[in-house]
């Protein structure tokens, strides 16, 4: 096995999926940041959920959103579905983990408010239904999902915004995802506080 071979393969497909989803998605992280600028301007929050590496990014953004991306600026209002250990594990343990985005969202989420669900394949049961639970309570929902999108780009409406990494492997959906989130964040500056 020639690992230099490998490792700059790895580097030729991330470049590639740059490439392929710079044309597809900028469009729609455009109407994404308008969204979630807008939320903020009527004092609503940006709440994020996703498991595993996609939990460490939508924690990420929001470490963005409460200190600083590029400059200096107020925090602005922003949480964590996955943040919580310990509603997490209660309602895992009395309910059902399919829940533990859901629960949180129905007694917290409020109608300006906006969803930032993550979910490389796009089936997550609990991201899910956290979508289904921002619809219920006229939340906006920014999903960030890869390949086909899977059952997230069927319960979407027209109102959602789907960014939707064009690969199959998962390694460069989320290194995409984190490119997304980074552009939202500088896109959000840059209405909030100007372009230097």
């Amino acid at each position: 096995m020639d690992l230099l071979a490998r490792i700059q393969q790895n580097f030729k497909e991330s470049v590639d999926t740059i490439q392929m989803a710079q044309e597809l998605l900028a469009p729609q992280l455009v109407q994404a940041a308008e969204r979630l600028t807008q939320c903020l301007m009527v004092d609503g929050k940006i709440v994020s959920c996703g498991n595993g590496s996609s939990a460490a990014a939508a924690q990420r953004f929001v470490s963005l959103m409460l200190n600083r991306f590029d400059k200096e600026r107020p925090g602005l209002a922003a949480y964590s579905l996955v943040a919580d250990g310990a509603a997490l594990s209660a309602i895992a343990s009395e309910h059902d983990f399919d829940l533990v985005f859901s629960k949180q969202l129905r007694a917290l989420g409020m109608p300006q408010d906006v969803l930032l669900a993550i979910s490389p394949s796009g089936d997550a049961a609990n991201v899910i239904e956290a979508i289904h639970t921002a619809h219920e309570r006229q939340m906006g929902v920014i999903a960030l999902t890869g390949g086909d999108g899977g059952e997230i780009a069927n319960i979407l409406t027209a109102d959602d915004v789907h960014l939707c990494v064009p690969a199959d492997n998962n390694a460069r959906i989320e290194e995409m995802h984190v490119l997304a989130l980074h552009c939202l964040c500088d896109a959000i500056d840059c209405q909030l506080l100007g372009v230097d």
